[in-house]
Order: C-alpha cells, then sequence, then structure tokens
C-alpha cells in the first residue's frame, strides 16, 4: 500500500492491501463507477486488474489463477446487473470448492433508502451460494477483509462476497489491533475406539482399494501423501475428474478418473464391490453421477475428507472431517501385506478393460479428434476443458500426470469456462502454457 505515514488508508486501500497480503496478483471485472476506487487501490497494492468480457468469463479466470499460484480467486463486480451477471460463475465455484473472493460495488444504504436505480440486495442472492456474504462496514473493512479470505479459504474452499459501498470504499479507515488469524487448520483424527476400528479393518485387509477427490489437492502435501502411501501398501486408486494427476495416470496402481461415464462405471464399481476395504481420501461425490449413491458396503470404508457428509450419498462406518495427510498418518503403521506389484497385478485387468472400453475402430469421431489432440500436446502445460459429452471423454483418458493439470468445471458443469480457465492460468504462470 502506498499511503504515506501521515494518511490514512481509505476502505478500497484496505481491502486491497489485504487481498495482496494473502498472495493475490490479479483481480478479473468489469468496472462500474461504484468499483472505481477499488481498481485504483487494486493498482498502488500491486494487484493488476482485468478487464473481461462478462463477468461470468471473470470468474472462471480468476478460478485459472487460483489453481496456478494458490492464491484466493478475485472477482470484481459493478452494482445491481454487474453482480447479476456473476451469479453462474460464483454457483460454479461453491460447487467446484473455489475460494473466490467476490467483490461488489454498492449505493450506499442511506442513499438507496430513497433510490431504487439498479438496487437489489446482492448478499441475499450471493448467500445462496457463498460461504458468507459481508457487507464490509466503516471501522472494521480489515477486520472483515481477513474473515474473508479466512473463510474462502478454510475446509473445503469456497467463494465469500463481499459488498463495498462508495462511502466506505473512499473514506478514511482505522487500521486494527486485532492479530492476523490464520485459516482454520485441519485437524488430525481424534484417538479413539472409531480409530481402532479402522485400524483393524486397515490391518485385515487384503484386496484394499483407494479413491481420491478434490480435498486431496488442498492440503500442501497431499497428492505426494497419497502416492506414498498407496505405493508403500501397494493400493490400486481410482479418482474424481478434479483429483486426475494424485497419482499419474501412467502409474501402474493408477485406475484413472471416473464420475460421469456408465462405461467406466461398469467396470470400476465391481471392484469397489470386491474390496475388503475402501480407502475415501479427500473424496467429494459432489462430481459423480447418480450411478455412484452408495457404491460401496459402509461397513468396510475410511474416510477422510475436509467437509461433514451432508450429502448421503455414500456411507462410511469410519469417517472423520479432518487433513487426509493425518488420515493416512494415522494409519501408517498398519496395513495389509500385499506388496506394489501384487496390487499392480490386480489393477491391470481393471486398466486393461478400461483401454478396451476407449478403443474405436472409428476413422473419425471425438475418440479419433482427442487422440490426436492428445498426441500433440507438450508434456508441461496446462489443459482445461469445457462441459459437455467432449468433457466426459477427455476425462476418462488417462493422460494427466500432475495434478490441476487438467481444469474444468465438475461440480456445476457449466459451460463457457475452458478459455477463461486457460487464461487466467497463464496469466499468473506465464512460463507454463495454457490449451483451451
Amino acid at each position: 500500500m502506498t499511503t504515506t505515514a501521515s494518511e490514512t488508508p481509505t476502505g478500497a486501500d484496505l481491502v486491497a492491501a489485504r487481498l495482496a497480503r494473502a498472495g493475490v496478483r490479479h483481480a478479473f471485472g468489469i468496472p462500474g463507477g461504484e468499483v472505481i476506487a477499488l481498481l485504483d487501490a487494486l493498482r498502488r497494492a500491486g494487484i493488476a486488474f482485468h478487464l473481461s468480457r462478462h463477468e461470468n468469463a471473470a470468474g472462471f479466470m480468476a478460478e485459472g489463477t487460483w489453481h496456478a499460484s494458490g492464491a484466493p480467486g478475485v472477482l470484481v463486480a459493478t452494482v445491481g446487473p454487474g453482480i447479476a451477471n456473476a451469479f453462474n460463475v460464483v454457483a460454479n465455484a461453491e460447487q467446484d470448492r473455489v475460494p473466490l473472493i467476490v467483490i461488489s460495488g454498492m449505493i450506499d444504504p442511506v442513499e438507496a433508502a430513497t433510490y431504487t436505480h439498479q438496487v437489489f440486495d446482492h448478499g441475499a442472492v450471493m448467500r445462496q451460494v457463498c460461504k458468507a456474504s459481508i457487507r464490509l462496514t466503516d471501522g472494521a473493512v480489515d477486520v472483515q477483509i481477513d474473515k474473508a479470505v479466512r473463510l474462502a479459504l478454510s475446509g473445503r474452499p469456497g467463494p465469500v462476497h463481499l459488498d463495498l459501498p462508495i462511502r466506505v470504499a473512499t473514506a478514511p479507515q482505522p487500521l486494527s489491533t486485532q492479530r492476523d488469524q490464520l485459516p482454520e487448520a485441519l485437524s488430525a483424527p481424534a484417538p479413539g475406539a472409531m480409530l481402532e476400528g479402522a485400524r483393524a479393518l486397515w490391518a485385515a485387509s487384503r484386496r484394499p482399494v483407494a479413491i481420491a477427490g478434490l480435498d486431496v489437492l488442498n492440503e500442501e502435501d497431499g497428492p505426494e501423501a497419497v502416492r506414498r502411501f498407496v505405493e508403500r501398501h501397494g493400493v490400486p486408486l481410482l479418482t474424481t475428474y478434479k483429483a486426475k494427476g494424485v497419482l499419474p495416470e501412467d502409474h501402474p496402481l493408477s485406475l484413472g478418473g471416473h464420475g460421469l461415464s456408465p462405461k467406466s462405471d461398469a467396470i470400476v464399481l465391481p471392484l469397489l464391490e470386491e474390496a475388503d476395504c475402501i480407502l475415501s481420501l479427500g473424496y467429494d461425490p459432489i462430481e459423480m453421477r447418480t450411478g455412484w449413491r452408495n457404491p460401496w458396503d459402509p461397513e468396510k470404508v475410511i474416510e477422510f475428507a475436509h467437509g461433514i457428509n451432508d450429502h448421503d450419498m455414500h456411507g462410511a462406518a469410519f469417517g472423520w472431517t479432518c487433513s487426509v495427510v493425518a488420515g493416512l498418518t494415522a494409519l501408517e503403521d498398519r496395513g495389509p501385506a500385499a506388496t506394489e506389484a501384487a496390487a499392480a497385478a490386480r489393477a491391470a485387468p481393471v486398466r486393461a478393460a478400461l483401454a478396451e472400453a476407449r478403443e474405436t475402430e472409428r476413422e473419425w469421431g471425438p475418440e479419433v479428434a482427442l487422440a490426436e489432440l492428445l498426441a500433440a500436446l507438450p508434456g508441461h502445460v496446462v489443459a482445461t476443458v469445457d462441459s459437455g459429452a467432449h468433457r466426459i471423454l477427455l476425462s476418462q483418458i488417462p493422460f494427466v500426470t500432475r495434478p490441476r493439470a487438467l481444469l474444468q468445471s465438475t461440480g456445476l458443469c457449466t459451460m463457457g469456462c475452458a478459455l477463461p480457465l486457460a487464461l487466467g492460468a497463464a496469466i499468473a504462470e506465464p512460463e507454463r502454457r495454457a490449451v483451451a
């Protein structure tokens, strides 16, 4: 922030400075008179503002920067129709677990008391799809923006909406003496009878299978911890589409990504039925089709996830809302006698059956087109894909070798996301190429 010692920062300055401190370097949106002060403050704080054609695209570009940098995405919208245009991408952020800070300009409440043009209750709309909607208030702006960032990043990430009245944005604001609070830390499974039961199930298993979901990506050591664990204990791993690459998909223990293909479900769901222990690792069923309702016997499931089970898509006899890495650590000192080689032999027929299901004898069609595209795709690249039948097909192909190398909308499955996701990823990490 470039204010001098004799100057008091404005509300917009505080918002910009706290976002910059959280690692934000890019914001996206369409300006209006109500957010001009914020755009100036973002520039002073070292945050580049990127003009977009539509708020929906701006939100996806902001998401792309999060995948590349780990800092929250920032979407700026003006009053009324601007924030209304953003609803789709904010709903996508809620269902795809994206920490998106959504800032809307706002007519001052004293003005809105006798003025109705473009005025509606932004918070009432945004609260439907956000972790919180906060109206920034004189005297508490720095506390509120810190709270927004903390909420967006804690637990399962998600969007937080900030309504910024013009007067609060432009008026001097005091600095709080409150100490900074970090995002809520994920706990370890509590010791006790349930943990001992999970350890006993795990130690006795001979045909374990693991399924990994998006939560794994949101722990710093998550993908590496899962890879080490399945290799050490010989556990075949399948993933959701978002978690593709947690284990490189050319790995002999990888069973690839699944979620929306009945053809692949017919191959992998029987494997879950035959397993004597299923490790559910950060698995979020919001990505899955209805065929994944109750896909296993809950009595043989050990689940570590970042969110409580309020979906009822499946059950787990042993389940914790906790760190996936800490959960695996709690099981680490015990385990089945299976070797990685034996597990790879178990996985091999499934991998072969999935490959056979993808084969086609046609000379042209979506399968052939995707094969040609993937053959030309550089190794160190971020790929994005739009929603539609082609997305499901691409998501079934095992070509991803690292996390967040394929970006898509999997919870809301909204169209129009591929190009702005690629733009955002390329803006935040220009040294890596992005292909939409």
